[in-house]
C-alpha cells in the first residue's frame, strides 16, 4: 500500500465518490430524448426552410419513425419519435454504466480485502 498522508487521502475520497458515483438513469434519458427531439426538429425546420428541394437524408427518417414527413407537424412527429429513441438510448446506456461501474467496485473491493487477509495470515 503506498504511503499516502492522511489529509490527501481524506481529500481525495469525496472527488472518488462523485466521480463514481451513479447516474440517474430517467433524468440521463430525459436529457439525451430531449436532445435528439430537438435535433430532429431543428433539421426538420431547417431543411422546410430552405426551399422545396428537399434532400433524400430526411426523407429516409420516414422508413423508422412512422408517421414523419418534412413538414411542421413531420417535425412535432420527428420530435416525439427522437425523443423515445433518445431516452431509451440514453437509460440504456445510464444503466450499463451503472452496472459496469458496481461490479468494478465490487472486485476492486474483493481483492483489496483478499490482499489484507493474506498480509494478515503472513504475519501469524
Amino acid at each position: 500500500m503506498p504511503n499516502v498522508a492522511p489529509a490527501e487521502s481524506e481529500a481525495t475520497l469525496p472527488r472518488l465518490e462523485y466521480a463514481f458515483a451513479p447516474l440517474h438513469k430517467r433524468a440521463f434519458g430525459v436529457a439525451i430524448g430531449l436532445a435528439a427531439g430537438l435535433l430532429v426538429t431543428a433539421a426538420t425546420v431547417v431543411f422546410i426552410l430552405r426551399g422545396p428541394n428537399v434532400g433524400p437524408g430526411l426523407l429516409l427518417l420516414r422508413h423508422y419513425f412512422a408517421g414523419y414527413s418534412v413538414s411542421y407537424i413531420g417535425a412535432v412527429i420527428g420530435f416525439a419519435w427522437g425523443f423515445l429513441c433518445g431516452f431509451v438510448a440514453g437509460w440504456f446506456f445510464a444503466f450499463c454504466r451503472n452496472l459496469t461501474i458496481g461490479v468494478l467496485i465490487f472486485f476492486v473491493r474483493v481483492r483489496s480485502e483478499l490482499s489484507q487477509t493474506r498480509d494478515f495470515l503472513d504475519h501469524i
